[in-house]
């Protein structure tokens, strides 16, 4: 398995299929570095290439999730210097690199779970609101915190969060780059369940991801791929793309065998994809 400098990369138990993807760098609170945006790329491609994972569960190491960008980051992107017009274009190149590494979530034919503690901030929320499901603990606090940097958030929250949360819930937290719980996280739609502590959210997360590896992956992968196309289309262009994508994949030895399975009261099983 790769070694990453921000990342780490591994599986608890060899046989349920769920993956497990940690920022890493704890003592810094998993501030983004500019050697989290490459890592985090490929390391979603390779899960993505790996038959053996089914579910992905994105969490940090140590108390909390993400800080946000590292400010050494940031300093490396504004501090470029000469001609105008073409130190804009660099920036403008730059920052369409950084938004990559954040939409490979969505790129991911795996469905990718946040599980979230701690601080969740800026960058934090670009990450968690590219993510297809999202748990927090109690503990868990939240901040769109780019305005309060002299910032316009630039990695996807702007994008994303209006749908999960609604237009003018997204305004507003963005506008005052408050800070806001876990439960209120719950009330807007920003998280599906908030957990009584870190134990309670790493268990009921682990049930959760199994649950949906244990399924048929040719299920799974396109139930992912038609929501999130189905987001950006509308209601006659979702229901053209789900009639193609299931005249492709519709007939499977994934759906006798969940036929089966069901008369004959068994769990199904599945061949990896």
């Amino acid at each position: 398995m790769e070694h990453y400098k921000t990342l780490q990369v591994f599986q608890k138990f060899p046989s349920s299929g769920v993956f497990h993807l940690n920022l890493n760098r704890p003592s810094q609170r998993n501030a983004l570095s500019r050697d989290f945006f490459p890592e985090f790329s490929i390391a979603l491609q390779s899960l993505d290439q790996n038959p053996n994972a089914s579910v992905i569960v994105l969490s940090g190491t140590g108390d909390h999730f993400c800080s946000g960008i590292d400010i050494k980051t940031l300093d490396s992107v504004a501090n470029d210097t000469g001609d105008r017009g073409r130190s804009g274009e660099r920036l403008r190149r730059d920052i369409k690199y950084l938004q990559e590494a954040i939409t490979a979530i969505e790129r991911c034919r795996k469905p990718v779970i946040a599980a979230i503690k701690g601080a969740c901030i800026g960058g934090g929320i670009d990450i968690v609101t590219a993510c297809d499901i999202r748990y927090c603990s109690k503990d868990a606090f939240f901040s769109v915190k780019e305005v309060d940097m002299g910032l316009t958030a630039d990695l996807g929250t702007l994008q994303r969060l209006p749908g999960i949360v609604g237009f003018g819930n997204a305004m507003e937290l963005a506008l005052t780059g408050r800070r806001f719980s876990g439960q209120e996280a719950k009330e807007l739609g920003l998280v599906s369940r908030v957990f009584g502590s870190k134990e309670e959210l790493d268990e009921g997360v682990k049930i959760i991801a199994e649950g949906i590896a244990a399924k048929s992956p040719l299920a799974v992968t396109g139930t992912k791929a038609v929501l999130l196309r189905s987001r950006d289309s509308s209601v006659e262009q979702g229901l053209d793309y789900v009639a193609t994508w299931n005249s492709s994949v519709l007939v499977s030895d994934d759906l006798m065998e969940a036929v089966s399975a069901h008369l004959q009261k068994r769990k199904p099983t599945f061949s990896k994809l």
